[in-house]
């Protein structure tokens, strides 16, 4: 047993720290976020893992940037994958030593949305609302895992095994995208009907709406075309296959009815950009909430669907407007309602996917590590990845905080 931990806090706007805390026990302890109703929760379920791969995501960004109402000191994190080093008294089937991968979503296994497979919106873990995460503003103060140590409840229920700690190893950037940028791309693609011989386009060429490309092609899209404002970002769509919209330079729809040549829209589309959204052509860098949303209901075909797992919040102090500020967005619903869309919000179901595409990983179906541009770091240079991260850089940063991940 470690005497000690760090991890990267969020310290207020534009700044994160690397700081020293306690090591995890099997008991909830007041801190920086943590609702009071979970402070003395025991945790006999539950096992402490030692981070092999911990990421930075762009849903920690929107905390970084000051547009959430997280508190300061808030240990962030929750892209995990870790190795078993102590397990609770209640843990039956994981092992000391097991290689694991942690679905974002905390989650019980016991309550009624658990049992139908919505495990993003659990009944048990999260006394705000429902629905939980690691290191994440009111999701009930769970300490994330952007750390050396890490408690996982539920974990019988919750972490996924590798069968082969070797094999793992051996494509581990590839696995740690399975806690959440992966399984997240494939549910927006699922969601919004992607199968073989349709045409999708994907709104946003960060790391989750590549991992959606990716996805597409996983599902036997015909025709994966990305829009975004980077450059940089907009090559590494195009070198896994994609076909690519700037939307700084005019309107989506014209962009993507010039490569389909279907003037009726795309089968399907995916928001993997969220409430951070900017505008397009001539007001490519005014922050427009709703234009994402918008945008894809304009491009994709009467009878189509669309899949947002792009985060939208119901607290942004930054936001542009008083609406935006409590996540009231002017979006053209009866644009949606006219052309019967379906819609899918919400955080991706992981458990629901990250089996499966485990088994594409180690059968080299997929390299979504390399498609991502996947960049390990170590704990001490997370403040240099999230500001290389913020700047746009077409890369996931990947922390390894006990130097595990071969060059």
């Amino acid at each position: 047993m470690a005497n000690g931990n760090r991890g990267v806090a969020y310290m207020g706007p534009g700044k994160v720290e690397v700081q020293s805390f306690d090591y995890p026990g099997f008991e909830l302890k007041d801190g920086p976020g943590v609702n009071p109703a979970n402070v003395g929760r025991k945790v006999p379920h539950g096992v402490i893992l030692k981070s092999v791969a911990t990421n930075i995501c762009g849903s920690d960004q929107h905390m970084v940037r000051g547009r959430t109402t997280a508190p300061a000191g808030l240990v962030l994190g929750h892209e995990i994958t870790g190795e078993v080093v102590e397990t609770g008294p209640d843990v039956e089937f994981v092992k000391k030593g097991d290689l694991v991968s942690v679905p974002f979503n905390i989650s019980c296994g016991r309550c009624r949305n658990c049992k139908e497979g919505k495990t993003g919106v659990c009944l048990n873990v999260n006394p705000d609302r429902p629905g939980s995460a690691y290191g994440y503003v009111d999701m009930g103060g769970w300490v994330g895992g952007q750390a050396e140590y890490v408690l996982v409840p539920y974990a019988d229920w919750n972490v996924l095994k590798f069968p082969d700690k070797d094999r793992a190893m051996e494509k581990i950037l590839d696995l740690a995208m399975l806690s959440d940028i992966f399984p997240t791309g494939f549910h927006g693609c699922h969601t919004a009907g992607v199968r073989p011989g349709v045409s999708v386009y994907i709104a946003g060429a960060g790391p989750v709406g590549i991992a959606a490309a990716v996805s597409a092609f996983l599902l036997g899209a015909a025709v994966v075309i990305v829009g975004d404002l980077n450059p940089d970002r907009l090559a590494q769509a195009r070198a896994i296959g994609c076909e690519t919209v700037d939307v700084s330079k005019g309107d989506p729809k014209e962009q993507v009815t010039a490569i389909t040549g279907d003037p009726e829209g795309v089968d399907c589309a995916v928001d993997a950009v969220g409430f951070e959204a900017r505008g397009h052509g001539a007001n490519a860098g005014e922050e427009q909430p709703a234009t994402v949303l918008n945008s894809v209901m304009d491009l994709t075909r009467a009878g189509g669907a669309i899949g947002i797992p792009g985060l939208y919040v119901t607290g942004d102090p930054g936001a542009v407007d008083e609406a935006a500020k409590q996540g009231s967005l002017s979006i053209r619903l009866g644009l949606g309602w006219a052309k019967s869309h379906a819609f899918m919000t919400g955080q991706c179901p992981v458990m629901r996917y990250n089996h499966y595409l485990m088994q594409a990983i180690l059968h080299d179906r997929v390299q979504i590590a390399k498609a991502v541009n996947a960049t390990p770091i170590s704990l001490d240079d997370a403040p240099r990845g999230y500001a290389e991260f913020d700047k746009g850089a077409a890369r996931k940063f990947v922390l390894d905080p006990h130097g595990m991940i071969k060059a």
